[in-house]
């Protein structure tokens, strides 16, 4: 069973004078799972601790900018469309349906959508404050962040999904797969192959024109990648220019293997054959 959790009624009074009060915040997150707050600010505090990002600077000014926005309904209108009868149209495309909570919350800009367990629940959480940075309020762009996120539950339900390797390179390799199954799921959801929301100003076609040096650059840094110099995931990153070409290139990835093996099966494959898969699709094509 799908759980849909709207949050967006309590937002204003997290608020004083305009500026998060995160008190407020941290009573109002717990209200929603209980204990759960550490979640989000340990992921906040990791972030902060990278010393890429000052709180005050970078984090606060998007929190606050939720107060009042004038996207804020239409961001609520575009999540009760694309979640209404959700499960049904999953079981009409793959194997199985999903047991989820999908949470349109406040968060400390810990992504526009990304999926947890708490207490024991598989969720999807959806943070207001960076799918309003990001403008993705309107009905396209949210069902791609939806059905993204439900990938991952879907891989982690159905699959092998929390896969970890004392070697970087494996575990870069794992997150490129993770992600283009999760780009796969929402393409065979929207129907189409080519479909990336973050196709925006010619995004794909450079892409497509620069596949052989995406995965080239990928590969050779696999070595040296870190959750903090990576440039392929991520609105934040930069890679030649451009964002969020690790989707990309997972997608293409994920597709090649789906020509190899059916999709139930592909999410049951672990990290270390899907590094060898990696490894024998960057020399395919390189």
């Amino acid at each position: 069973m799908i759980k849909i959790i709207d949050t967006v009624s309590q937002i204003d009074s997290l608020f004083d004078n305009e500026t998060l009060n995160n008190e407020k915040w941290e009573i109002y997150i717990n209200s929603i799972y209980e204990n759960s707050a550490d979640i989000f600010k340990d992921d906040l505090k990791e972030y902060l601790e990278s010393g890429n990002y000052i709180y005050e600077k970078d984090i606060l000014p998007i929190i606050n900018a939720v107060y009042g926005h004038e996207s804020l309904q239409m961001l609520q209108t575009s999540f009760y469309k694309i979640t209404d009868g959700l499960n049904e149209k999953i079981k009409n495309c793959f194997d199985n349906g999903l047991d989820v909570d999908i949470v349109l919350y406040l968060g400390l800009c810990n992504g526009a959508g990304w999926v947890n367990s708490i207490n024991g629940r598989d969720v999807i959480l959806l943070g207001i404050e960076k799918i309003l940075e990001l403008n993705w309020c309107d009905e396209d762009s949210m069902y791609a962040l939806i059905y993204h996120e439900l990938g991952h539950v879907y891989h982690k339900q159905y699959g092998v999904f929390e896969q970890r390797s004392e070697d970087n390179s494996l575990n870069f390799v794992w997150q490129l797969f993770i992600e283009g199954i999760a780009m796969y799921f929402e393409q065979v959801l929207v129907g189409d192959f080519n479909y990336y929301h973050q196709n925006k100003n010619g995004w794909l076609d450079w892409c497509e024109n620069n596949f052989h040096q995406i995965l080239a650059d990928y590969y050779s840094d696999l070595p040296t990648m870190t959750r903090f110099n990576q440039r392929y995931f991520g609105d934040w990153v930069n890679y030649c220019g451009r964002c969020d070409v690790g989707y990309f290139l997972g997608a293409k990835f994920v597709q090649h293997l789906c020509s190899k093996v059916g999709f139930e099966q592909l999410i049951k494959i672990g990290i270390d054959e899907i590094y060898q898969e990696f490894c024998a699709f960057a020399e395919f094509y390189l």
